[in-house]
């Protein structure tokens, strides 16, 4: 039975293998769990290695006997192979022979793309961790926006990734934001709205009925004039989840180029209309060590920028 995906990572898809696929290659029990896909793009997702069965990298021939986990890559991933190391400072909290817990500031880019071809952290996690070559996307296995800061777990090994995906997909890895939005958000609530790509902005997210399922805790913890500072936990992790939840219930983020008004009220104070990236920290992550299965959490202090937006809120100026 498919577990349905709910990393940061949407293109991960776990399947548990039903006994009804005992006895069938690799690539035939593919074909029957996601019929929306040929055979043979099946069979090269398998030989290029975005097929994991049980953790690791597979032939399309092998045999199943049933009960198998299979860890799908849907989308092509960001090329771990011409990414060239790069030596950078990386602020690494834990790490251990199964995963490493970064604390990621803003105006870092996560993986290389059109226009980030370095300086990315992937570059950075390949000079520091060069076994990282051999894993999917280098380990990383979720996501924070670039002008977004705050904590990321990356997979040491396909054992481990292959863990971390399960226990995100699974909704037991504890993911909580800080966040300061526009408007006097009146009490604590959830937002549950499917998302998906804007129908006709392709660069942007948006809630849209038929998308994949996207879940937001939001708690008020302090409010200003015109503003509120809310705690956000996810229950799944779309791309820009928090961002457009926050927007779609008319409390956009301070500083969202995307998500946020064209025009900030003009009564706001001028730290806030200022600001220049979305007000937005994962301050706290907490999962199970995946050799281990001991409960593990971390906490990152809010950036100094942050810190500074609200000091002058809580003082009155701006």
């Amino acid at each position: 039975m498919e577990v349905e995906a709910a990393a940061a990572e949407e293109d991960w898809r776990l399947l548990s293998l039903p006994e009804d696929c005992c006895g069938l290659r690799l690539d035939q029990a593919l074909a029957r769990l996601l019929p929306e896909h040929s055979r043979s793009r099946l069979q090269n997702w398998i030989r290029d290695g975005r097929v994991l069965v049980d953790g690791a990298a597979s032939d399309p021939k092998r045999k199943l006997r049933g009960g198998e986990t299979l860890v799908v890559l849907e989308e092509e991933p960001p090329p771990v192979v011409g990414v060239e190391p790069e030596d950078m400072a990386l602020d690494i909290l834990f790490e251990d022979d199964a995963l490493l817990v970064i604390a990621k500031p803003a105006g870092l880019v996560v993986h290389p793309g059109s226009g980030n071809w370095s300086g990315t952290l992937m570059n950075g996690l390949l000079f520091r961790y060069p076994g990282l070559a051999g894993v999917p996307r280098a380990g990383i296995v979720h996501r924070l926006d670039k002008d977004t800061s705050g904590l990321m777990v990356v997979a040491r090994s396909l054992p481990a990734q292959t863990d971390l995906v399960r226990q995100m997909q699974a909704r037991t890895v504890k993911r909580q934001y800080l966040a300061l939005a526009w408007g006097e958000v009146a009490r604590d609530g959830l937002v549950d709205a499917p998302m998906a790509r804007h129908p006709t902005q392709r660069t942007k997210m948006a809630v849209v009925p038929g998308g994949k399922a996207a879940r937001t805790h939001y708690k008020v913890l302090e409010r200003f004039p015109g503003l509120t500072l809310v705690e956000c936990s996810l229950e799944t992790g779309r791309t820009h989840q928090i961002r457009v939840h926050m927007a779609s219930i008319k409390h956009p983020l301070v500083g969202d180029p995307v998500y946020g008004p064209r025009h900030p009220p003009l009564a706001a104070p001028a730290v806030a209309r200022t600001f220049p990236r979305q007000a937005l920290h994962a301050f706290r992550l907490g999962l199970t060590h995946p050799v281990s299965g001991e409960a593990m959490s971390w906490e990152m202090a809010l950036p100094e920028d942050f810190q500074e937006l609200l000091r002058a809120l809580r003082e009155g100026g701006g």
